[in-house]
C-alpha cells in the first residue's frame, strides 16, 4: 500500500542523529520509513508529497506534568480536559499526562474516575497525582490545609479510583508513611517522584532505593543545594536511576541551573515538562489552581495570597525554542529530553517518542527558528503546515 503522506527536505531528527535531507513516509496512523532521502525509494504513485524544505521534523512532545490550558484544567469537567489537551496539542504534545492538584482526597478519586475515562478513550497518556502527600513546608501553589502524611492505603485508595491510568504520584517521601508509599507505587508500576520535599540528602537517597525514579520539577519546591547540607538536589542529580524534570521558562530556573542539571544528569536523565495551569494558552487574569486563586501577569502565574509561583504559562514548543535558541541546547539533546525519555518513563516507547518505522506518527514540524508550523498526531494534522 502507498503511503498515504510522505515528508521530504526536512532536517530529521531520528534516533541516530539528524539527517539534513530527510524523508519520512506516513500511512494511516504509522509512520512507515525515516531516513536520509538520497536512500528512500521513490515516492509511490498516489502520495502526496510535501516538501518541508527549510525546516526541522521532530517526534511529537511528551509533556508528564500538565495541569490545564486554554482557560480551562483538569480539574473540571471533561470537556474542560479535552479544552486543556487540544490547547497543548497545537503546541506539538502529541501525548499529555494530566496532572490534579492538592485536594479533599475524596475528590481527587472522583476526579481520577473522570480522567481514567478520558486515558481510556487516549486523550491523555494517564494521571499524575501532585499532592496531597507533599510536604507544609515546600507547598508552593497548594492548599496547605489539605495535606496530608502519604498513608499507602490513601494512596492505594487514588491508584484504584484511577483505574490503572495512574502514571505517577509526587511525594515528600520524608513524611510519615513516605517510604513505603514509594515501595507500593513501584510494586504496581507507578512514578513515585520525589517532589515538594523537605528531605535531607540522605532521606532522599533512601527514597531512591526505595524506587523512586523521577524529580518532580527539579530545584522548585525543595531546599536549595548546600555545601554542608547538599539536601535532595545533589541525591536527585547523582543517581543514575533518577530522571530529572524541569521547567524551562526563562522563570522557574535560572539558565545556569539548567546548565548545571544538563552537566550532571545528562540528556538522558532529564524530562522537559510544562507545569501548565489554565492559563497557557489564554493570556493573563485571574484563575483558580485547585482551590487557590491564582494571578498571571506578563505571562507569570502567582498565588493572589502569598505570590508562590503557581505553575506556569508554557507550552513545550515555547520550551524547545528556549532551549535551543537561548540555552543553546543541541537540537538532538531537546527532542530526547522532551519526546524520548517522557515516552520511555511512561513505558510508551514502542509506540511514541522517536520517528522510527512502526511507531505512531506523531510528528511536529519547525521552521528555522524552531517556531511550530505543523503538528501531527496518529497520522492526522493537528495544525495541518502552510508551506510555499
Amino acid at each position: 500500500m502507498a503511503p498515504s503522506l510522505v515528508l521530504t527536505g526536512a532536517r530529521v531528527v531520528l534516533p541516530t542523529g539528524v539527517v539534513d535531507d530527510g524523508r519520512v513516509s506516513v500511512e494511516g496512523t504509522r509512520i512507515t520509513a525515516a531516513g536520509p532521502a538520497e536512500a528512500a525509494a521513490p515516492a509511490p504513485a498516489g502520495a502526496e508529497v510535501l516538501d518541508a524544505s527549510g525546516h526541522w521534523l521532530v517526534p511529537g512532545f511528551v509533556d508528564l506534568h500538565n495541569h490545564g490550558g486554554g482557560g480551562a484544567s483538569f480539574a473540571g469537567s471533561a470537556e474542560d480536559a479535552l479544552t486543556a489537551v487540544r490547547t497543548h496539542r497545537a503546541h506539538g504534545t502529541t501525548t499529555l499526562v494530566a496532572s490534579t492538584v492538592t485536594d479533599d482526597l475524596d475528590l481527587l478519586a472522583r476526579r481520577a474516575g473522570l480522567l481514567s475515562e478520558l486515558a481510556e478513550q487516549g486523550e491523555i497518556a494517564g494521571i499524575h497525582f501532585e499532592g496531597p502527600f507533599i510536604s507544609p513546608c515546600r507547598k508552593g501553589a497548594h492548599s496547605e490545609a489539605l495535606l496530608r502524611d502519604p498513608d499507602p492505603a490513601e494512596v492505594r485508595k487514588l491508584l484504584d479510583a484511577a483505574r490503572g491510568q495512574a502514571r505517577m504520584v509526587t511525594l515528600a517521601t520524608e513524611l510519615p508513611g513516605g517510604l513505603d508509599s514509594v515501595r507500593l507505587l513501584a510494586e504496581h508500576g507507578v512514578i513515585a517522584a520525589v517532589g515538594h520535599t523537605d528531605a535531607s540528602y540522605e532521606q532522599t537517597v533512601e527514597a531512591i532505593d526505595a524506587g523512586a525514579t523521577v524529580a518532580t520539577h527539579l530545584f522548585n519546591a525543595m531546599p536549595p543545594l548546600g555545601h554542608r547540607a547538599p539536601g535532595p538536589i545533589t541525591a536527585l542529580l547523582e543517581d543514575e536511576r533518577i530522571t530529572v524534570e524541569l521547567i524551562d521558562d526563562g522563570v522557574h530556573l535560572h539558565p545556569a541551573a539548567l546548565q548545571l542539571a544538563f552537566h550532571h544528569a545528562g540528556a538522558d536523565r532529564v524530562a522537559f515538562i510544562t507545569d501548565a495551569m489554565d492559563a497557557a494558552g489564554a493570556g493573563d487574569g485571574r484563575y483558580l489552581l485547585g482551590p487557590l486563586e491564582v494571578e498571571v501577569s506578563d505571562g507569570v502565574a502567582r498565588l493572589v495570597e502569598g505570590g508562590s509561583i503557581a505553575g506556569s504559562t508554557l507550552t513545550l514548543d515555547r520550551a524547545f525554542q528556549r532551549a535551543v535558541t537561548v540555552d543553546r541546547l543541541p537540537v538532538t539533546d531537546v527532542v530526547t529530553a522532551i519526546s524520548a525519555n517522557p515516552a520511555r518513563l511512561l513505558g510508551l516507547s514502542d509506540r511514541i517518542g522517536s520517528l522510527e518505522p512502526g511507531k505512531d506518527a506523531d510528528l511536529v514540524l519547525l521552521d528555522a527558528e524552531f517556531a511550530v508550523k505543523g503538528v501531527m498526531r496518529r497520522g492526522e494534522w493537528v495544525v495541518t503546515p502552510q508551506l510555499p
